[in-house]
């Protein structure tokens, strides 16, 4: 069978990169890799865990390797951390190879899922304005995905099938 990209989901936290990416991965049959999930297995510890122990600096070396390492498999399905699309490796090795889907929302509904998560590192104890900043800031490297999902109003379903149907023609 001849190789086919990988589709990759990026996108801020609380965007539901994992969850769509899992039931676009059930729908294509194809294998599911989250990236942070990948990460905790290999470490035996919580995202929020590393960040507190190990720092920032030390959570993305290991996100960019383990990413790089993934996005080497045949038609897998993946969701990346929120961050790591800003890596230049990573997203330059996803733009010229893969398949990439932007999970966009408007900031007050991503402020609403991320504003009292406590697994979510990067949010702990920030004010909505620094996470609407944050939002932004992303936003612009975001926009650089192949195609952009604007997810507001639509069901997870909704979304699964626009994707599908970008990724089937």
């Amino acid at each position: 069978m001849e190789s086919i990209k990988n589709i990759v989901f990026l996108g801020m936290m609380g965007s539901g990169k994992s969850s769509i990416g899992f039931l676009v991965s059930k729908r294509l049959r194809l294998d599911f890799y989250d990236i942070d999930d990948c990460i905790e297995k290999d470490l035996g510890m919580k995202i929020s865990q590393i960040f507190k122990e190990k720092g920032e600096v030390f959570f993305r070396k290991i996100e960019e390797k383990t990413t790089l390492k993934i996005l080497k498999k045949n038609n897998v399905i993946i969701s990346l951390g929120g961050g790591a699309f800003l890596n230049n490796n990573i997203k330059k090795i996803i733009l010229k190879n893969h398949l990439s889907f932007w999970l966009k929302w408007n900031s007050e509904t991503l402020i609403e899922r991320i504003k009292n998560s406590k697994k979510r590192p990067l949010a702990v104890g920030i004010t909505e304005l620094d996470l609407l900043n944050l939002i932004k800031k992303r936003s612009n490297v975001y926009s650089k995905a192949q195609y952009k999902i604007n997810c507001n109003g639509l069901s997870k379903l909704e979304i699964v099938k626009k994707i599908i149907d970008i990724y089937e023609n």
